[in-house]
Order: structure tokens, then sequence, then C-alpha cells
């Protein structure tokens, strides 16, 4: 699933005034994580995420392996924070980023 330039736009456009549901320490993917993750997209299709490495290249490989983990697309990483996108089967009007933000 790649996004195009229009759709990265109004995705980030959305994501803009979003806070951090999830943040990433240093001990990097757990199970919890994973899960709370997991949950995280189901409920809101686009999340915020902060990873708390001061490596860039880390921080990097890290949102690589949690989109490939979790079957979501990255939009958008700008320092620390991350912008995250995986669309929900049945998504919830009132908790869904998507459906409540749009145009």
């Amino acid at each position: 699933m790649s996004l195009s330039p229009e759709q990265r736009r109004a995705y980030r456009a959305i994501a803009h005034h979003l806070k951090p549901v999830v943040i990433i320490g240093d001990k990097g993917l757990n199970e919890g994580l994973q899960q709370e993750l997991d949950r995280a997209l189901n409920d809101h299709e686009l999340i915020k995420v902060k990873i708390a490495s001061p490596d860039r290249d880390e921080r990097r490989e890290t949102i690589e392996a949690v989109c490939r983990e979790a079957g979501a697309e990255l939009v958008q990483m700008i320092g620390k924070n991350a912008v995250i996108l995986r669309r929900a089967e049945k998504p919830n009007p009132k908790l869904s980023n998507l459906q409540r933000f749009k145009d």
C-alpha cells in the first residue's frame, strides 16, 4: 500500500494536531507495546508515535520495524515523532481520526 503525495499531504494535515499515543523507549518494541500499538491503530487508524532514542538511524530502524510488525504505512517522520497509518476494516466514526477530520 503506497501513498500518493496528495494522500500524504492530507494525512499530515490531519495528524498535525494529534498528540503521540504511543511512546517507544530505549528498550524498543516488546509484546505489550505491540499490543497497545495494534489497539491504537485499530481504534484511530492514523496515529502519532514518539521514539525516545537519541540516535537518528536507530529511530529510523525502530519505526520501520514498527510499521513492518503492525502492517502500517509510514506517512511522515520528523525528529522523534512519526505518523503512521493502517486502515481499519470497520472504522469507528467516533474514534477514527480519518473519519472525524474528513473534509
